[in-house]
């Protein structure tokens, strides 16, 4: 390890049994928001108004913008992690932690109200493959990131436990950013 990462607090080693205490608990979290999102008959071509769109022309905009946003706090967020944990070769700074904590909480936060127009607006949906992957990745993200909590709080993990949901929460942000935001930027020709 790098320099400097001696100040993360230790990890407790427990039983593999404790493993299935994240995993068990985000499968709840991502089938409970699947059985939140009620499911609607949208007529093709069609997308329902939001409760909100701030400057943003519409409210699917403001959900590719957001995401957007998210994903490029989430590249920080890996980044941090990796310096973090001695895999880049800087030395360690004191308010990286900072940095990955705060970048975490606005992940969430810019997330939020892309959660809460898909789930109570929309619906689950099953229009195309791509609304459907959509719809199961969006769950599936809210699940990891409640596992990772847990991994992060409860230290009875191995730091490969702790990249591990890392990982996964940063690759599922990435599948949804690429089903929605990214096929919204390429249908209506906006450049990244």
């Amino acid at each position: 390890m790098a320099e400097g990462s001696s100040k993360l607090a230790p990890r407790v080693s427990h039983p593999a049994r404790w493993y299935l205490v994240p995993v068990l608990t985000g499968a709840l979290v991502a089938i409970v928001l699947g059985l939140l999102a009620r499911v609607e008959a949208i007529a093709p071509g069609t997308y329902p108004g939001g409760c909100f769109r701030l400057f943003f022309s519409d409210t699917l905009h403001l959900k590719a913008w957001f995401a957007t946003a998210a994903l490029a706090l989430a590249v920080t967020q890996l980044l941090s992690a990796a310096w973090m944990f001695g895999k880049l070769p800087w030395r360690r700074p004191a308010w990286i932690g900072v940095l990955h904590r705060w970048t975490g909480r606005l992940v969430l936060v810019l997330t939020l109200p892309i959660a809460y127009h898909c789930i109570f607006r929309i619906g689950l949906q099953a229009t195309s493959g791509r609304v459907l992957a959509h719809s199961f990745l969006g769950c599936a993200f809210y699940g990891a990131f409640a596992a990772k909590i847990l991994v992060v709080r409860l230290r009875r993990f191995p730091d490969s436990a702790l990249a591990t949901a890392g990982g996964l929460l940063f690759a599922l942000l990435l599948a949804v950013w690429y089903v929605s935001a990214l096929w919204l930027f390429r249908s209506t020709g906006v450049r990244l």
